[in-house]
């Protein structure tokens, strides 16, 4: 598999070249934590020589409760996300819930991200890859939840009728195991990667334990941030292409999906370590 480039930026993943990071927050909370976070992860990522993608949501359709943030909204937050571009001179990446974003998010982001639990809907994934044509702009398709890794070629398929020379990534963030749990299952890296198109892994998202966070009597998601770590390092050791991951300054502080995010402090020694895994592997 050839890497896949980003032409407007330069930004590339897969093939033979070294191992891409899409990082930053979770959700956007204001526009100086994302520079700060933004800041110090272009940082390390130059000093390690691993591209680097912006990433952060506008957006956090799909919670647990009414009551949860959300983020800032398609309007404020696609500012703070054109200031982070224009600061920084990073690509960025972020997610879109309906067709009629589709327009706003690809004048500003470089890779659309489509949701796991939206993946399917075929309206979005029109809307997606034809803003992203305009655009020249990548996508990346999570796996949903409920898929097996080569039901993720339909994915493609669909890209492909309506947008045939836009680059794709695979994103893998593990499948529901029972109630309250995700499981990643290593194999569906490669098989993924069967698919011709670069894959990721959403290490963050994939400790998540929906439903089940303690703090609030399950009004929230809760996580397992110890195991952040093992997922990426087993995923890029399995083959992935990219790491998918969130930090935060203070991650208990952070207004959405605190449990399963990482402190900024430690970026640097895991971006190190996942380089060094990802270099054993493709030699």
């Amino acid at each position: 598999m050839s890497a896949l480039t980003h032409k407007p930026t330069g930004w590339t993943i897969g093939g033979k070249g070294p191992l891409a990071v899409m990082a930053g927050l979770n959700v956007l909370e204001d526009e100086g934590l994302a520079l700060e976070i933004g800041t110090e992860l272009k940082a390390i990522c130059a000093r390690l020589g691993l591209p680097y993608v912006f990433k952060a949501s506008f957006d956090k359709a799909n919670r647990s409760s009414i009551k949860s943030y959300r983020g800032p909204g398609l309007e404020d937050g696609l500012k703070i996300l054109t200031a982070v571009k224009a600061k920084l001179g990073v690509p960025v990446v972020t997610d879109l819930h309906e067709p009629g974003q589709a327009d706003a998010v690809a004048a500003v982001a470089d890779i659309l991200q489509l949701p796991a639990f939206l993946v399917r809907q075929t309206d979005l994934v029109v809307a997606t890859a034809k803003a992203a044509a305009r655009e020249n702009a990548l996508i990346q398709a999570k796996k949903a939840q409920f898929m097996a890794p080569w039901d993720a070629k339909n994915i493609l398929t669909k890209i492909a009728e309506v947008a045939p020379d836009t680059g794709v990534i695979l994103c893998e963030r593990g499948v529901s195991f029972g109630y309250n749990n995700l499981i990643v299952d290593m194999l569906a890296i490669p098989e993924m990667k069967k698919l011709g198109c670069p894959v990721t892994i959403d290490a963050t998202h994939a400790v998540q334990l929906p439903g089940a966070d303690p703090r609030t009597s399950g009004a929230s998601t809760g996580g397992r941030r110890d195991g952040v770590a093992i997922i990426a390092k087993s995923a890029v050791a399995a083959g992935a292409d990219g790491v998918f991951l969130e930090f935060h300054t203070d991650p208990d502080k952070a207004l959405c999906d605190g449990p399963s995010c990482l402190p900024l402090s430690g970026a640097e020694a895991l971006l190190s370590t996942l380089k060094t895994v990802h270099t054993a592997v493709n030699g």
